[in-house]
């Protein structure tokens, strides 16, 4: 949730992020706690993770929506955190993390000046 501050109604209302400055919106959920969400962004819910799609209620309230997949047109919000620039982002693929660092090390050999190159001459081996 981030701030220290979270508001006393139910719309809520917008407050600074501690970490970045920027604004966010308070928004009440079904559990009777608070999230601070990303202003004016709101996202097609398949492209967001299931377990980090904020659905809006017709009262105000906002719950996550698991769901996979959801309504093909269906919109969400999404939590501050995701787009702080304060703070790393999450990681919400690990398969797709581990192929990023995997990645970054293939551009790391490739562009490294001491690039191993196979000997003339193999080695016998048997």
């Amino acid at each position: 949730m981030g701030a220290s501050e979270k508001p006393r109604r139910l719309d809520g209302g917008q407050s600074r992020c501690p970490r970045c400055g920027l604004l966010g919106d308070w928004v009440a959920t079904l559990d009777h706690d608070w999230v601070l969400l990303e202003p004016d962004m709101r996202p097609l819910a398949h492209t967001v993770p299931a377990d980090r799609r904020w659905i809006e209620l017709s009262d105000g309230r906002v719950t996550v929506y698991g769901v996979c997949p959801p309504y093909q047109f269906q919109r969400c919000r999404i939590e501050h955190d995701l787009a702080c620039p304060a703070q790393p982002l999450p990681d919400l693929w690990p398969w797709l993390t581990s192929l990023r660092i995997e990645n970054a090390r293939q551009v790391e050999r490739q562009t490294d000046p001491k690039r191993r190159t196979p000997p003339e001459q193999w080695p016998d081996a048997g």
